[in-house]
């Protein structure tokens, strides 16, 4: 390393968090809450979160209560009576996942929906409030290790110094390519997302709803207290598969979506057509930890949506390696935690795959599929247990 430069040559920082997006907010929180000195650097102007709806399971909403941030998750969102899954093309129920009492009190917390800048804003703020140092416009281009020292290099030539680095810059991620060799996986699926404003006296609905269709599906639920609807519609495109450079398009949306019920078909008017989201992950990593830097959240697990996990695994990663920095040197908690929580995530990025394989598919796949959601056991809580228990 030639000259290195410091910013705020009188402050130092044990850690340094890379991304400000939920997960990494959320680490910045949660280390910063077991006496972490923390500086999060965000690539961006400004702080902000891309997107509409995010789902909480109660894996992550117990963490948010022990932060003391629950009530304000409560207060900014909506709480489903189920989750309803329906036949695309023929709107009928095939299954439910009551979320009331027995669910909480077997789980230990709520379920929740919110706006992705609600929670974003919500862990903006309590990380201010904890004494965070959150900086803005800041690019880290890569991080050097020592035994016990990180340092960070950032695209105007400064260079932090901390314990540690987290990575939590996302799908992306710069700082993955020093850990692993891979890139991204296009599943060839696309997401179209949109809000629908609700006026007053017009019904809330009260359920997580998922259409689901040959090569398709569709998902509504309300948001902030009731006063708008967020929907997304998830297609596997043709030109995607013919290997065009071009894909996704809403010539392609609406074609996905033609042989679908009314209900779904008359909702695709409310999505945002001038933009659009190609679902990728990656393959599950072995290794997370090189020296002082560490990845979390996408960075480390990236996954497709169809567990609704995202937001949920980038927060027990924040929690669980606040847990074990405390009461032992760096080293091994960053070992200890790559040893817990890469297999659990593995788990979830597989299982993801899967789920998203069994919503789309066809003929008498489908038959099959539809015969098993609607004679399951809706009392049965086995296939659930392994991800939102304690």
């Amino acid at each position: 390393m030639s000259e290195v430069h410091r910013t705020d040559p009188g402050s130092s920082h044990e850690v340094v968090v890379v991304g400000g997006g939920i997960g990494g907010l959320g680490t910045a929180l949660a280390l910063t809450r077991e006496g972490r000195s923390v500086r999060l650097l965000e690539r961006a102007d400004s702080f902000g979160e891309v997107g509409a709806g995010l789902q909480l399971g109660p894996n992550a909403t117990r963490i948010l209560r022990e932060w003391g941030l629950l009530d304000k998750v409560r207060a900014a969102g909506v709480e489903p009576r189920r989750l309803v899954f329906r036949d695309a093309l023929t709107d009928e129920v095939l299954t439910e996942l009551d979320l009331g009492q027995e669910f909480q009190e077997r789980y230990g917390a709520p379920y929740v929906v919110l706006h992705r800048s609600d929670l974003h804003s919500i862990l903006l703020e309590a990380c201010r409030e904890a004494g965070v140092l959150l900086e803005t416009g800041r690019t880290v281009t890569g991080v050097e290790n020592t035994e016990d020292t990180a340092y960070t290099q950032l695209a105007d030539g400064t260079v932090l110094e901390s314990d540690v680095v987290v990575a939590a810059d996302g799908l992306r991620s710069t700082l993955r390519g020093q850990i692993v060799d891979d890139e991204p996986v296009g599943s060839g699926y696309v997401a179209y997302r949109g809000t629908v404003p609700l006026a007053e006296g017009d019904p809330v609905p009260d359920d997580v709803v998922a259409w689901v269709g040959p090569g398709c599906h569709f998902v509504r639920y309300a948001l902030r207290q009731g006063d708008m609807l967020n929907l997304v519609a998830v297609f596997r495109s043709p030109a995607f598969d013919r290997g065009e450079s071009e894909w996704g398009g809403p010539d392609e949306l609406d074609a996905a979506f033609g042989d679908c019920s009314d209900t779904v078909r008359s909702a695709l008017a409310h999505l945002w057509r001038d933009r659009w989201w190609p679902m990728a992950d990656r393959e599950p990593a072995s290794e997370w930890v090189k020296g002082r830097t560490v990845l979390t959240g996408d960075a480390a697990h990236p996954m497709l949506q169809y567990l609704a996990q995202g937001a949920c695994q980038a927060l027990e990663d924040a929690h669980t390696l606040a847990e074990l920095s405390t009461g032992q040197e760096w080293a091994k908690a960053l070992a200890s935690f790559a040893e817990r929580r890469i297999p659990r995530t593995a788990r979830v990025q597989t299982t993801a795959r899967m789920w998203g394989d069994i919503w789309h598919v066809d003929g008498v796949a489908r038959v099959m599929r539809n015969e098993l959601f609607r004679t399951r056991d809706r009392s049965d809580y086995k296939y659930t247990d392994w991800l939102y228990a304690p």
